[in-house]
């Protein structure tokens, strides 16, 4: 991926978890499907660790595929994700990952 095809595909993943609702999440790989690059879930969250307005662009909601919260989260760490979508009123499991049949976002799922 160049430069250019970085910063258009970047921008696409920013805009589209920018539309996720307090209270929900969204999977990388769904974020990845919005965008139109299904196969990119992984370059997703290379965008979400390079946001370059964390107080705007919402990448505290974004998920792993089973609900688990990133470990490497820029903002913060794990701990500050947590707190961010309890904080919204996203549901935990027992386990300590996000409930996604209640608190995942729709779009983009068949």
């Amino acid at each position: 991926m160049d430069k250019i095809e970085r910063e258009g595909f970047f921008n696409r993943v920013y805009e589209a978890v920018g539309q996720i609702p307090s209270g929900m999440v969204a999977t990388y790989g769904q974020v990845a499907r919005l965008v139109g690059a299904p196969h990119r879930a992984r370059y997703v969250g290379f965008a979400l660790h390079s946001n370059p307005l964390p107080g705007e662009i919402p990448c505290h909601r974004v998920v792993f595929a089973d609900g688990r919260l990133a470990p490497g989260f820029a903002f913060g760490g794990e701990a500050a994700q947590r707190e961010l979508l309890e904080s919204e009123g996203v549901h935990f499991l027992a386990d300590g990952r996000v409930d996604l049949d209640i608190s995942r976002w729709p779009a983009g799922l068949e």
